[in-house]
């Protein structure tokens, strides 16, 4: 049987470009088919929300955002209750901001999206 995250990323593998864009009217940014599918098997709404808020804030600093997440190994954490931290950077290995989780329930041990031109994409729908 395969798990809920081997399931999300082998779905993940189909979405190149998008056909579609679904807005988020009060931020004023945008998602992609992708996302719309990782948000709801992942049930990470929190993620879309927290990603294109602080992508968006960073946008004056770089064009161009990585958002890289990914759940801490025990050895790294600092406070025993941090579970995960979202790296945004500009591409070229220049951390712009760092965010730490105390709680995920993400499956997914790492992911990396890209938030371009107010618009949340999955990196191969770049």
């Amino acid at each position: 049987m395969k798990s809920k995250a081997n399931e999300i990323e082998l779905e993940l593998e189909r979405f190149y470009g998008s056909e579609m864009r679904y807005p988020i009217p009060i931020l004023r940014t945008w998602f992609t088919d992708g996302i719309k599918y990782l948000m709801e098997a992942a049930e990470c709404f929190w993620l879309v929300l927290d990603t294109s808020t602080i992508g968006k804030s960073l946008m004056d600093k770089s064009r161009f955002i990585t958002v890289d997440f990914r759940k801490c190994l025990e050895t790294e954490v600092e406070r025993p209750e941090s579970t995960a931290v979202i790296e945004y950077s500009d591409g070229n290995g220049n951390i712009l901001e760092t965010h730490k989780y105390n709680f995920t329930d993400f499956p997914l041990d790492r992911i990396r999206l890209y938030f371009i031109d107010d618009t949340l994409m999955l990196t191969s729908e770049y």
